[in-house]
């Protein structure tokens, strides 16, 4: 048993995935036209990490509540977690690709962390391995 995707509501489908496969390094794995619930037209996008199970659901925000859950989707706290084995690689190339930090990296008993912003501007936290 595994979870497959988890959803991630965004304002624009091309924009999520340049910046998860540019920015972050992730694979797009699914980019297929689909519809709502009521048949108006819609896209779904799957994006994910090389090499990993769970993926990201890019979902459009529908209506004045979802508009308002973007970029608050875990109400200001750290939602994701990216995982990286190379800590310093992938930290410089998010720096190359503009992606916003809210802090300096910083090593804890857990390893080195840094959050970051998304596209919309959730949380997330970049974890690498504790340095030797």
């Amino acid at each position: 048993m595994h979870i497959a995707n988890t959803t991630l509501i965004v304002r624009d489908y091309d924009a999520a995935i340049r910046f998860f496969v540019d920015a972050l390094g992730f694979e797009l794995v699914e980019d297929a036209p689909s519809t709502t619930d009521d048949g108006r037209p819609k896209r779904w996008v799957v994006v994910r990490p090389p090499g990993a199970e769970t993926g990201l659901l890019l979902a459009l925000a529908d209506g004045d509540q979802q508009e308002a859950a973007v970029g608050r989707q875990w109400s200001g706290r750290v939602g994701l977690f990216l995982h990286v084995d190379d800590f310093d690689a992938a930290h410089r190339h998010m720096l190359e690709h503009g992606v916003t930090f809210d802090e300096a990296p910083r090593d804890e008993p857990y390893g080195r962390v840094a959050v970051f912003r998304d596209l919309e501007g959730n949380p997330w936290d970049l974890l690498g391995p504790t340095p030797t």
